[in-house]
């Protein structure tokens, strides 16, 4: 019995330090995602915005590489320095947990996911975007399905550009070799670029269009305004006219009748002062 138990003694510690590296798993992810500065909610905002207005070039390009960075250097600029991995990675946690999130209650969604309502904003806009394209006849059926699913494609698309996966080997063997894709990315990242200056540019002429379109309505509605005012005036001094002259016939009808009240006052004086004489 002796043996027995210390047999038993001395085999126990060994399956805790078996256990041990099962339970330290969670603990190494948790410092691998805690790398960096934590996000605070105000730079999460400033972050989705600038999300939110690329949004539709990452739905025009599956290589967006380029448009992280755009976000970083927004970031930059507005006082957050992170990298476009940094950006990169943070909009796939918001990503997950938005999806994360669309089979829960309103209270408890907002307590789980405070940026649910941002996340929302982008995807409701991107949807509008795709029935907007369909009924202008611009999306078929598969571009609307990669424009819809391209965040869950996105990561995996770059990170098989980025390790020369088969994919990338299977499109570089239709080109013409190393150069050639290496052209073809070059000749992507130009394209992207162009698509995005042309994108800003509609973006500020629709700006203008309707900057235009309230000045000119704002215009109107003051012209508006002062051909009412004009006319009140217009009425004012009419009335004020028209109230002069009544007071001026008044007037006149006044001295008049004094003139002749005078007068008679005048023919009985004399008459009696005749009548006294005589």
């Amino acid at each position: 019995m002796e043996g027995h138990h210390h047999s038993h003694h001395h085999r126990h510690p060994p399956q805790q330090q078996q256990q041990q590296p099962y339970q330290q798993v969670p603990i190494s992810v948790n410092v691998d995602t805690d790398r960096f500065p934590q996000w605070s909610i105000q730079e999460t905002k400033e972050f989705l915005m600038i999300r939110a207005e690329l949004d539709r070039s990452f739905m025009e390009t599956k290589r967006n590489k380029l448009l992280w960075e755009v976000i970083s250097t927004r970031m930059r600029e507005r006082g957050y320095n992170r990298s476009a991995e940094q950006c990169k990675c943070k909009w796939k946690n918001l990503y997950t947990r938005y999806k994360g999130c669309e089979t829960m209650e309103g209270e408890a969604m907002r307590q789980q996911f405070p940026f649910y309502n941002e996340m929302q904003a982008i995807f409701s806009a991107r949807m509008q975007g795709v029935i907007w394209s369909e009924s202008e006849g611009g999306a078929t059926g598969s571009k609307k399905k990669a424009m819809l699913s391209s965040d869950e494609e996105e990561d995996t698309e770059e990170t098989e550009l980025d390790k020369g996966s088969v994919r990338k080997k299977k499109k570089s063997k239709t080109g013409a070799g190393i150069g050639g894709s290496t052209r073809g990315s070059s000749n992507n990242i130009k394209e992207i670029l162009e698509d995005f200056m042309r994108q800003q540019m509609q973006m500020e002429m629709q700006w203008r269009e309707a900057f235009e379109a309230r000045e000119n309505e704002r215009r109107l509605k003051e012209m508006e305004w002062r051909q009412t005012m004009e006319a009140l005036e217009n009425e004012r001094i009419m009335m004020d006219r028209r109230w002069r002259e009544r007071e001026e016939q008044r007037r006149m009808r006044e001295e008049a009748r004094a003139e002749k009240r005078d007068a008679l006052i005048t023919a009985l004086l004399n008459k009696l002062r005749r009548e006294d004489h005589m």
